[in-house]
């Protein structure tokens, strides 16, 4: 049974910076491409970043291009989420996502279908 935790949302002041967590369990952590997804009310959940099981290869959705960073510890079974320059427009749930068993249909693994483990979300606020 794959289980995935965040931690590390929180309220913050528009240009701060927050550090989200997420440690997974499960034999095939090391082997998967992990991501990043946010929801915020009224809209859809929309992928933010992804990374592949050796980390040299990370994808952002541009309106977080230069602000976030994501990395990962294999040897710890856990993937990060570091947030600077936040705003208010990043408000939002943010869920972890490990890839499903059929794989990544995109090469930046960036479509909802792609990821078959999801983490119960943590909230990130921001005021203005």
């Amino acid at each position: 049974q794959v289980q995935l935790v965040e931690s590390g949302g929180g309220l913050v002041q528009a240009g701060g910076s927050l550090r989200l967590s997420c440690v997974v369990s499960g034999p095939t952590f090391s082997a998967s491409t992990m991501g990043w997804f946010r929801q915020a009310p009224g809209k859809e959940r929309e992928f933010v970043s992804s990374i592949s099981w050796s980390g040299r290869s990370v994808y952002y959705v541009d309106s977080v291009k230069g602000r976030f960073t994501i990395s990962r510890e294999n040897a710890e079974n856990t993937v990060y989420l570091q947030m600077n320059s936040l705003k208010p427009e990043d408000t939002a749930v943010y869920y972890c996502a490990g890839e499903g068993p059929f794989g990544c249909s995109t090469s930046g693994c960036t479509e909802i279908n792609d990821y078959g483990f999801w983490g119960q979300g943590t909230q990130v606020t921001v005021s203005s």
